[in-house]
């Protein structure tokens, strides 16, 4: 990987109360404002809401949207500017409004399949993960 690959993807990893660990990478062009936002923020911590085949949790940011798109693929990391949430897609369904696309799960998306609502999860930065907060 080049040291600007490096630079742009920033890994991340999500926890999920009893549950276990998924990864994950954000892809600044994406949405470089947003994931700024959000990496300055790290960790984060909330509780799991379910839509259809996405969880999401409130995250203390405001943010317009940012490159907003009304659709999604399996696996997708998006901030839902309507909630200020943080998403996760881990099947077919879409997002209720545009979501800002942030990156993707590169590791265990099954997880999601299994979080319950009301479950604790926490985002934070992977240890080797390269980002000057």
């Amino acid at each position: 990987m080049s040291a600007e690959e490096d630079i742009s993807r920033i890994k991340i990893k999500f926890v999920i109360e009893n549950l276990g660990e998924a990864e994950g990478e954000f892809i600044r062009f994406k949405a470089p404002r947003t994931i700024d936002m959000i990496v300055h923020k790290l960790p984060l911590s909330g509780r799991i809401a379910l839509y259809k085949e996405e969880i999401y949790f409130e995250i203390p940011i405001k943010m317009g949207k940012e490159k907003a798109k009304p659709t999604v693929e399996a696996g997708t990391i998006a901030f839902w500017p309507m909630g200020s949430a943080l998403c996760v897609f881990y099947g077919n369904s879409q997002p209720y409004s545009p979501v800002s696309i942030l990156g993707k799960i590169t590791k265990n998306l099954d997880l999601f399949k299994t979080a319950k609502s009301g479950m604790i999860i926490k985002v934070e930065l992977l240890q080797n993960s390269n980002v000057e907060k």
